[in-house]
């Protein structure tokens, strides 16, 4: 896998169709690898014109991981977060989105239609917050703002994100499947056998527990982007699950409504996840939408 140096760490990245096509810059969330954007997904996108791009974040995969910060107290974090108290992390969601930005410097690349999933979608908000030139179009997949007043997780999706990781290979990917039956999409089947093809895949690849936790750090001490993104210019599209249970829809409501102009598109029966049978309408808006932003289109 290429990597490219940027920011002052390593970005591991791939990328998928023509380079002279218009670039699509893939942004994947908490503690997930780039190859959990699906090569087929990836795939659909090429066809449908875009030369794309998917990366590792910092600290997971095969980038910079920042082990020499150790692991952050998040339940400390989030206390003072709702009691007004330090909010300290080793890196921020500001540091993320100029990785990215970073990484569209080292490949050449102006600038680019930008989509993100959960914490990716802030990480892309953040990027068109930060670097509004480099974000030819904006998509939010299963994401939120930031605003405190959104209703949380639900319990048993916080128990999730919050338990203790596991430390072998068999203990990781039975952990990923009672994880998707949390927070998977209740209106789409439950595709057991692919969970675990994904969740073996990202071991053998790279297994990196810490780093999630300084990723959830990073979310939590960024607080709001709210006020940031009613200056927003890039043309956005807010894609969620009316199922979530780990970023309840209004989160996406919220970012529809923060962003000038936002459009809102709400996949019923979608959780946490993209499952395969809403590709075709996910990627055809994503398409649509990164079409009507490009001039002359």
């Amino acid at each position: 896998m290429p990597t490219a140096e940027t920011n002052g760490i390593e970005i591991c990245y791939e990328s998928f169709g023509r380079r002279e096509d218009a670039p699509l810059l893939l942004v994947m969330g908490l503690g997930s690898q780039m190859v959990l954007w699906d090569e087929d997904f990836c795939g659909a996108l090429v066809e449908r014109g875009h030369y794309v791009v998917r990366y590792d974040n910092r600290d997971v995969g095969l980038s910079t991981k920042f082990e020499q910060a150790g692991a952050p107290n998040v339940l400390e974090l989030m206390q003072n977060a709702q009691s007004g108290g330090p909010l300290e992390a080793p890196y921020l969601l500001d540091d993320m989105a100029d990785d990215a930005a970073g990484l569209l410097d080292a490949l050449e690349l102006p600038s680019a239609h930008v989509v993100g999933a959960s914490m990716g979608g802030m990480i892309a908000q953040t990027l068109a917050i930060r670097h509004p030139e480099r974000v030819q179009s904006l998509t939010s997949i299963m994401s939120s703002t930031g605003n405190p007043e959104l209703p949380p997780a639900r319990p048993e999706a916080m128990a999730v994100l919050m338990r203790k990781r596991a430390t072998d290979r068999e203990g990781a990917i039975e952990a990923a499947v009672e994880a998707q039956k949390v927070i998977g999409s209740s209106g789409f089947p439950f595709d057991e056998a692919r969970v675990r093809e994904r969740a073996a895949r990202q071991y053998d690849r790279c297994f990196h527990p810490e780093g999630l936790a300084r990723q959830l750090a990073a979310i939590v001490a960024s607080g709001s982007r709210v006020a940031a993104l009613g200056g927003v210019r890039a043309p956005t599209l807010v894609i969620h699950g009316d199922a979530d249970p780990l970023v309840p829809i209004d989160g996406g409501r919220d970012t529809a409504q923060a962003i000038p102009g936002a459009e809102l598109l709400v996949i019923e029966g979608m959780g946490h996840d993209l499952p395969r049978q809403a590709w075709p309408r996910v990627v055809d808006a994503i398409a649509e939408h990164a079409r009507k932003a490009t001039p002359g289109a």
